[in-house]
């Protein structure tokens, strides 16, 4: 079981920690929404929670809540700058199918 991040990723999780002058990494879990069955919650991590696995990479700590992890499995974290927007995206490879808005997959 794995989650990685690419440089991108873990540099903006990195600076957003500096910038807020605490936090141990990224927090990635799922819920259940949308179109599609379920969407990405991520926020950064304060501390690592009773079951949590976690993970590192490039330096960042990626916790990952039991029930989210089967669904985010060999999940790549990368975060991208589109004109104004930017954000995380994810290339999970048990995604099946995603709404065409984007805001929520299957498995």
């Amino acid at each position: 079981m794995a989650i990685s991040l690419t440089q991108s990723a873990a540099e903006r999780v990195k600076t957003f920690l500096a910038a807020r002058g605490h936090g141990i990494g990224l927090r990635l879990g799922v819920r259940r929404t949308g179109c599609s069955g379920f969407a990405y919650v991520v926020n950064y991590a304060d501390e690592v929670h009773a079951g949590d696995v976690v993970f590192e990479d490039r330096g960042v700590k990626v916790c990952v809540d039991p029930d989210s992890l089967s669904l985010v499995d060999g999940t790549t974290v990368d975060f991208v700058k589109q004109g104004l927007n930017e954000a995380f995206r994810f290339r999970n490879p048990n995604v099946k199918g995603e709404c065409g808005c984007g805001e929520s997959f299957s498995v």
